[in-house]
């Protein structure tokens, strides 16, 4: 999996203790060390230790492990009675192994800070609180006591903000004979989704969950369950009262008129049409004035606005965040390539009920096998039995599609194929070690992750388990001649076996061509419509590049997007996924095919018919035509003719409920894409 905020905005939530004159935070060992264990999925990844010095001076260290990456990071830190940071040194390398050097001093009423890309200084007025950039949130457990002792239970952010914290429920949990009264609380002012902390009172931090990453003392696994099942029912609550008022459920017949609708079978587009929905689903399309109006009906003027099916993403793993920020983006349904089971199943219910704002999801359930490098899953299996009885079980529960991953073993790959291909489910995922892209698709598999697998096929000897399956591809790709005989047989022998390639393009855009001092490109287009505490997150992220290759990465990017358009030469099917960032990196995908140069308009139907007939769901979505289910989405702009024109999405309709996605940005504090009318239109480059 990646996210690059996920793994960075969002991911380690820490722990830090007080000196003599600063509050504890957490509950004390026998060592007189305070130590937690940060787990990723249901793995450990590894420790957060915070030691306090005899002379004020604290520390706090965590070497986190995923599959080869991971942060291996040290805050040195001086607070004052106000549990403030007067003084911050964070040092070590990012998840990606990038070096970390960050500063932040208050010496009297000023403060002053630096880290790529930030250099500054403030006069204050009175305290604010500083939140490290590269440590992501690394204080949290010190912010929320700093605002939990805060009058107003609010607090000025620097460089720029303002941190608020709301208690949400409490629970009594139990390990190894003892028991602790633990209070969950919402931050909010931070991301664009409220941030959970739980805490023992004012002064001790306990731990965190943020739909992946958990954060608890040692010793206290046991306490985790709990607390995420109460935390998981006031997010419900909240989600809940959030569709009541934003999501619009007509009393009678909606009627869209005058708009162009763009058909993704013919890729033409129809002027002056008319769109009747009733409930959930379509009840008649047509010419406007020659379609019936039923008394009584809602009417949306399109005024020439195109209409187009929801977006399809093919390649997510969701939490909670992602249903506002598709819906807003357009995207009405979601592949789900692997998650936590009952994490997903329970995000899919309340989305398809109307609990919570979300698209449609289709879920695939991933299978990895034991090891060091294996995916943080609970389904990791060894034997034939097991790899069958994991089948199985996804297929009783609903799962349409199997992922496997790259620790299997490659012997494992036959009957897993043919236990799932007997359950009508599709395969796709990583190659196992050990395999080669063709020795994959001769076995059996329906679909290919990430553009970086198929360019493995031609470079010998990289294990796929590692980051070397990046890295790799990042040093070498632009070496690989395209129209080589090796390739084109490769590229032939995909379009004969019907194999589908999730290109996940975007992900080796930013790795190959991110750097520390710049936004991520995927998001530079929208980073200045996010708060700025979410803006400073969003820089850096990319693999670390040795000198003198930085021409190298980025022609190897290059190469990325030249395979994409000999797969769609060559006819094989490609489907839009992002394993980023809900709607905005779906967004960035469709415009990098199009730098690539397949055409908007094929484009668009990769996105929506392409999709719905991959997952063979086309009988009901993927088209506006009568009879379909009413997801919808109207846009401000052509993007047949400038594909950028798809970030400006001005209406959306999920299963017959209308939402305005501007209302849906604003409750996650993110500003609506600017009209066309004040802004100038240029091609995607």
């Amino acid at each position: 999996m990646h996210k690059a905020w996920f793994l960075t905005l969002a991911l380690l939530v820490c722990a830090h203790a007080g000196g003599a004159s600063s509050p504890p935070i957490g509950p004390s060992t026998s060592g007189g060390d305070l130590r937690y264990t940060v787990y990723f999925g249901n793995r450990p990844a590894g420790p957060v230790v915070f030691h306090s010095g005899p002379d004020g001076e604290e520390t706090v260290s965590m070497k986190l492990e995923d599959r080869g990456r991971g942060q291996d990071l040290t805050l040195q830190l001086r607070r004052d009675g106000g549990s403030f940071p007067t003084r911050e040194h964070l040092t070590g390398v990012d998840y990606w192994k990038n070096r970390v050097d960050e500063r932040f001093e208050r010496t009297g009423g000023k403060a002053s800070w630096s880290n790529p890309p930030e250099k500054g200084e403030k006069t204050l007025k009175a305290p604010a609180f500083y939140i490290t950039r590269s440590g992501s949130y690394i204080e949290i457990g010190l912010l929320a006591i700093a605002l939990l002792h805060s009058p107003s239970h609010r607090l000025p952010l620097l460089p720029e903000g303002e941190a608020r914290i709301e208690g949400v429920s409490s629970v009594r949990v139990e390990a190894g004979g003892k028991a602790r009264d633990i209070s969950i609380y919402a931050i909010t002012g931070l991301a664009a989704a409220p941030l959970y902390v739980w805490m023992e009172g004012p002064d001790l931090f306990f731990g965190r969950y943020d739909g992946f990453v958990t954060v608890v003392p040692e010793g206290w696994d046991a306490a985790a369950p709990p607390l995420i099942k109460a935390q998981m029912q006031a997010m419900a609550r909240r989600e809940k009262a959030q569709e009541a008022r934003l999501g619009h459920h007509p009393a009678g017949a909606l009627v869209i008129r005058g708009a162009r609708l763009f058909d993704p079978e013919t890729r033409t587009v129809r002027p002056g049409t008319t769109v009747v929905v009733s409930g959930n689903r379509i009840q008649a399309v047509g010419r406007d004035g020659e379609v019936p109006v039923p008394a009584g009906a809602e009417i949306v003027e399109a005024r020439g606005r195109m209409l187009l099916p929801g977006l399809w993403d093919m390649h997510r793993h969701l939490t909670d965040i992602d249903g506002i920020l598709d819906l807003a983006a357009g995207v009405t349904s979601t592949r789900d390539l692997g998650n936590d089971t009952d994490y997903v199943l329970g995000l899919k219910s309340k989305w398809d009920a109307g609990g919570a704002i979300g698209p449609r999801v289709v879920l695939a359930g991933v299978i990895d096998g034991p090891g060091p490098y294996a995916s943080p899953t609970k389904v990791l299996v060894d034997t034939e039995e097991k790899a069958r009885a994991a089948v199985d079980r996804y297929a009783g529960l609903g799962f349409v599609q199997i992922k496997i991953y790259s620790s299997l073993d490659p012997k494992l790959v036959p009957p897993i194929v043919a236990e799932a291909h007997g359950h009508g489910l599709r395969v796709s995922g990583h190659i196992p070690n050990g395999m080669t892209a063709e020795q994959a698709v001769r076995e059996g598999f329906d679909e290919i992750q990430h553009t970086n697998f198929l360019f493995l096929n031609f470079i010998p000897g990289v294990d796929t388990r590692t980051p070397a399956r990046m890295t790799a591809v990042a040093e070498h790709a632009a070496e690989i001649d395209l129209h080589s005989e090796p390739v084109r047989a490769f590229l032939h022998l995909l379009k004969e076996r019907h194999t589908v390639v999730d290109p996940t393009v975007t992900v080796y855009e930013d790795l190959f061509t991110g750097r520390p001092d710049r936004v991520i490109p995927s998001l530079a287009p929208v980073a200045d419509r996010a708060s700025y505490q979410v803006r400073r997150t969003l820089f850096g992220n990319g693999l670390p590049i040795p000198p003198g290759q930085e021409q190298r990465y980025r022609d190897s990017f290059r190469a990325c997007l030249a395979m994409v358009k000999a797969l769609y030469d060559e006819g094989i099917p490609i489907v839009a996924g992002t394993d980023s960032i809900a709607g905005f990196v779906l967004h960035r995908e469709l415009e990098n095919y199009v730098r690539a140069g397949i055409p908007a308009p094929e484009t668009l139907r990769i996105a929506t018919l392409g999709a719905a007939r991959v997952m063979k769901l086309d009988k009901d979505l993927g088209t506006v035509a009568p009879a379909k289910l009413a997801d919808l989405i109207l846009v401000d702009g052509d993007p047949t003719v400038h594909i950028s024109d798809i970030r400006r999405v001005t209406l959306v309709v999920k299963d017959g409920v209308v939402y305005d996605p501007a209302k849906l940005y604003a409750e996650i504090g993110i500003q609506p894409a600017v009209p066309t009318v004040a802004r100038g239109r240029r091609a995607v480059e």
